[in-house]
């Protein structure tokens, strides 16, 4: 016989706090942590509890006898069914202010590190419709919120445009309108979507693959560059060319118009080929003066007015007088490296991917820059004494890994050649916490200064300065 799962309701709890993945926190009568996914810090409720670990519970503010003064009314219509944007009912100082501690409390509680003055974190000018970068998903097989099921209509076209419903890999929550990219990207995807359903254009049904739309990625950049990429599933010319030319016509300002047809189980579109329908297969970004290529597969920050900010600060922190050796690990496509050159004698790009080298290399030439070289390799084994030995025992090193932080190889390398500055960018502070304290002992912090990417979420960015003891 199956055993029933024990469900708690704990009546007028107060939440406390702010967690990891954008949760908050409350605590039970008898003390145990409880993580809630719907309330913020200040809420008076009551909490139904899901899953109980052995020290926690998981649960559900089911009612609210009082509201938190750091609220405020989210604008999107979706908030609450679409898994983006978590804080949107959070005030933004107050979002800003649970960025900075976790920050702080990751540096503190998980690497016991000493921390200098801390510099405010650098919050973003514009809230919403921040990101250059969006991507949709088609599906016939649309999430019903609700109140449309207890609406009673009878929904016969369930076509959806827009995102994954949260651990629902095969459902999409149907869009209107997102606030997190401008205009046009609504009004593309809008009309993608319903010219689709009239010329009887199949959406995509990710359980039985089959159908005929299956993702589309909108960039808008800074400098006004459009480029819309729509992946299919499978080949029909007629159709395909059907819906290209009716986005080509309506959207003469789209600077690059592309498309992909992938077979594939997974919609990655990384190891696809992408043609070029009509446009350029690229636009451009631009900082400082400095322009950057970018194509379908390039990663590049997706908020570029809060990128220029990162870079910065991180620039900042280097203090460079120009006779210094730079090394830019987890370079990427080079943008820090390139924004950085002209303060330096030197810089060495180091990244593990060879799309993105390309593109580095590429801007350069673009960019008229000769003192910056780019290595591509797996960091833990391209980052080596003979590499150090080849390219020159460096004064700086500029960091800026993924979410797992640096391999431990890395940090050992970095604690052998021992340069006089790291400036360590991070999107993660608990890895980037573990990572210092590995270095504690020949390194102090000098400075440290969040910075918000993203509004609206809980992800956050951290840079640190550190000098040699």
């Amino acid at each position: 016989m199956a055993r029933k799962k024990k469900f708690h309701l704990f009546e007028n709890i107060e939440v406390i706090d702010t967690a990891a993945k954008g949760k908050s926190v409350a605590k039970s009568p008898d003390g145990r942590v409880i993580f809630l996914s719907n309330a913020v810090p200040g809420d008076i409720v009551d909490v139904q509890t899901g899953r109980k670990r052995k020290s926690f519970f998981e649960g559900k503010a089911v009612k609210f006898h009082k509201l938190s003064e750091k609220r405020t009314q989210p604008v999107c219509d979706y908030f609450g069914v679409c898994g983006g944007c978590k804080w949107q009912n959070m005030k933004y100082e107050e979002q800003l202010f649970y960025k900075q501690k976790e920050v702080t409390n990751n540096l503190i509680r998980i690497g016991h590190l000493e921390l200098p003055d801390i510099t405010p974190i650098a919050g973003c000018k514009e809230i919403y419709f921040y990101r250059n970068k969006m991507e949709f998903s088609f599906s016939d097989s649309r999430w019903l919120t609700n109140e449309e099921i207890k609406s009673g209509q009878d929904f016969d076209n369930k076509s959806a445009c827009g995102f994954h419903i949260p651990r629902m890999w095969d459902k999409i929550l149907d869009i209107d309108k997102c606030h997190l990219q401008e205009d046009p990207s609504n009004d593309i995807r809008n009309s993608i979507r319903e010219f689709a359903k009239k010329n009887d254009i199949s959406f995509f049904n990710p359980r039985h693959q089959h159908g005929l739309l299956r993702t589309l990625m909108i960039r808008i950049a800074s400098t006004g560059d459009i480029m819309v990429v729509v992946q299919f599933f499978e080949e029909n010319k007629v159709k395909r060319e059907l819906l290209l030319n009716h986005i080509a016509e309506k959207f003469p300002e789209i600077t690059s118009l592309q498309y992909v047809i992938n077979h594939k189980g997974n919609d990655t579109i990384y190891d696809q080929d992408i043609i070029v329908f009509k446009g350029t297969d690229h636009i451009f970004e631009e900082m400082e003066g400095l322009k950057f290529k970018i194509n379908a597969k390039s990663f590049y920050q997706t908020n570029s007015a809060q990128a220029y900010e990162l870079y910065k600060i991180a620039r900042n922190f280097a203090n460079l007088k120009g006779d210094e050796l730079v090394y830019d690990l987890y370079t990427g496509t080079g943008t820090i490296a390139q924004f950085i050159a002209k303060k330096a004698k030197k810089v060495i790009g180091v990244e593990s991917v060879p799309e993105a080298i390309e593109d580095a290399n590429e801007n350069a030439k673009l960019n008229q820059i000769d003192n910056v070289e780019f290595f591509v390799g797996d960091m833990a084994k391209i980052f080596t004494k003979e590499f150090i030995l080849q390219n020159g025992n460096p004064d700086v090193i500029i960091t800026d890994p993924p979410r797992d932080g640096m391999h431990k190889k890395v940090v050992e390398q970095i604690l052998h050649i021992l340069p006089k500055k790291i400036v360590y960018v991070s999107c993660n502070s608990a890895t980037q916490a573990r990572d210092l304290a590995l270095m504690k002992d020949d390194y102090q912090i000098i400075k440290t200064q969040a910075v918000d990417m993203f509004p609206q979420t809980h992800h956050v960015e951290n840079v640190v300065l550190l000098e040699r003891r």
